[in-house]
């Protein structure tokens, strides 16, 4: 019998946008390393998450994905859990179970997703690499930059890649993007459910590494006023058709139009902040999708007309989105666009 460490990591129920919430549980297993299915459900006080009242405070929490814990490695792991009431039905704050439930619906398509996360590091008030009085040089070399006057963190990111490698997560790169301070990683090609585990314990984990360097990663959409790009997780995606039929990524891209403001209502926070038509997006207030169009609300790579197949982006959610809302949407509004026309 071993002694391990379960570090249990769950959605909060705050408003407008959700936090990440962890505890500690000692496990005892008689497994060279427990996963997700040998772990016990726990509990916790939902009164102090937003998700209860103080009278009836009970939350419960059931294990659906664990990995490697990089941080405190030996005989540690990381469990991402879904919340539930105490009759064990999904909590209202719970938006994975409708995930599964679309996942397992339209599982026939084989969707795929892959996940580009940016976000920005503050260093106290301001994003890391803006002076204290004034601003930086304007946008324009900082993108995939090199060198210390272009590039601010990277320390941080490159143990955020090891620690996300380390965890066996999919993850598939990373680059520093448009502002000071700004950076993107990316989870996926991987299903709906996978792509949205890991991408929640990518961001813990991103959050967990900004301790050892004393830096602070924001997913908030416009993290900075005036000529700057906002901060995005653009979402690419493909279905088993889409792969070989190149009429099926557009008729992907059009069957996207057709519930765009639902579309806009869930992909997060403040996106009109970020979707004003400039920096690389569409307003919110319009979709269009076009070939190689960073400025669409569908970019068709330029690669996938070539090949006459592929995959599409979906370049509309806001970093701050909830994976499991975004790939849902997606996959509802796709397969529900299908079944119209047959």
């Amino acid at each position: 019998m071993s002694t391990y460490r379960a570090e249990y990591i769950w959605i909060d129920g705050s408003i407008p946008t959700p936090k990440l919430r962890s505890k500690t549980m000692i496990v005892n297993s008689d497994k060279d390393m427990p996963t997700y299915d040998d772990l016990p459900i726990w509990g916790f006080d939902g009164s102090s998450t937003n998700q209860a009242m103080g009278s009836a405070s009970d939350c419960v929490l059931r294990p659906v994905f664990s990995c490697p814990d990089p941080i405190r490695e030996r005989d540690s792991l990381l469990v991402m859990t879904e919340v539930l009431n105490t009759d064990l039905s999904p909590h209202r704050s719970n938006t994975r179970a409708a995930c599964a439930e679309a996942a397992a619906r339209y599982a026939d398509q084989e969707f795929i997703f892959g996940i580009e996360q940016e976000y920005t590091f503050f260093k106290g008030m301001r994003p890391l690499g803006f002076p204290d009085h004034g601003f930086p040089a304007p946008q324009g070399g900082y993108y995939c930059g090199v060198g210390a006057d272009e590039v601010f963190g990277r320390p941080a990111v490159e143990e955020h890649l090891q620690r996300c490698l380390d965890a066996g997560l999919d993850i598939s790169g990373i680059n520093a993007e448009v502002m000071p301070g700004q950076w993107e990683f990316q989870i996926g090609p991987t299903p709906a459910l996978d792509v949205s585990d890991q991408l929640w314990v990518a961001r813990w984990l991103l959050y967990r590494v900004g301790e050892h360097h004393d830096v602070n990663a924001t997913l908030y959409p416009k993290p900075a006023r005036g000529d700057w790009n906002g901060a995005g997780a653009h979402t690419n995606f493909s279905t088993k058709t889409m792969r070989s039929d190149y009429q099926a990524c557009v008729d992907a891209a059009e069957a996207l139009g057709t519930r765009h403001e639902l579309h806009i209502a869930n992909y997060g926070f403040a996106i009109e902040e970020r979707l004003t038509g400039l920096h690389e997006t569409c307003s919110y207030r319009e979709f269009r999708y076009g070939v190689s169009d960073r400025g669409a609300s569908i970019r068709i790579p330029w690669q996938v007309e070539k090949a006459q197949k592929g995959y599409i982006e979906d370049r509309r959610p806001n970093a701050n989105m909830d994976p499991y809302v975004v790939t849902r949407l997606i996959m509802e509004t796709v397969c529900g666009a299908m079944a119209a026309k047959a």
